[in-house]
């Protein structure tokens, strides 16, 4: 009878302080993450075709292709793991890689517009709009994944459920981070009157 009493004793205890929450919020991050790793796994399988359909351009800029290829090439040799996610050194270096990938994708675009038969291309119009969708749900899917985080974060640092995590190791979750903030905080210079 008292292994019974403890068991339901236990059980209310355990109810009540978080425990079931973590188990629900770390499921729903590793959900979110998931959905971010997808969305980049799609950007990373549309390069291939990116790249092959400019390197018809016969005057194009090799140099800003080679970057693309090796952007790709850094940010998909980066094994991602649940652990990852525990560990902000390796998801900070995750994050960079893909903002590199990014970076030279955004370059991409922006010198091929300098190219009027590439522009006419039909094949890279399309693959450019899969692109812009492909970056529209990784925001999305980021965007999903910072929320998760943040829920889960604040239970972790929540009275009493933070006594929990202490007891469980449930450490805080690395969101993710701006990589030029400074940059990108200064606003952009306009000027009218360049050629």
């Amino acid at each position: 009878m008292k292994i019974w009493i403890l068991a339901v004793l236990s059980a209310l205890t355990l109810s009540g302080c978080g425990y079931n929450d973590f188990q629900r919020l770390d499921e729903q991050t590793k959900s979110a993450w998931s959905e971010v790793l997808n969305q980049y796994q799609r950007r990373a399988d549309l390069v291939p075709n990116i790249v092959a359909t400019v390197k018809g351009e016969a005057n194009f800029e090799q140099e800003t292709l080679t970057k693309v290829v090796e952007a790709r090439a850094k940010a998909t040799s980066i094994q991602v793991t649940p652990e990852t996610l525990a560990n902000p050194e390796a998801f900070q270096k995750f994050q960079a890689a893909q903002g590199e990938l990014s970076s030279a994708l955004s370059r991409l675009m922006v010198v091929s517009e300098r190219y009027p038969d590439l522009k006419a291309n039909k094949g890279f119009s399309d693959l450019r709009v899969q692109l812009e969708g492909t970056e529209n749900r990784i925001t999305v899917a980021r965007n999903r994944y910072i929320q998760s985080v943040q829920e889960y974060n604040v239970l972790a640092r929540s009275f009493p459920s933070n006594l929990t995590a202490l007891v469980f190791s449930y450490q805080p979750k690395p969101a993710f981070a701006v990589q030029n903030e400074a940059a990108i905080s200064a606003p952009p210079v306009v000027d009218f009157n360049k050629k």
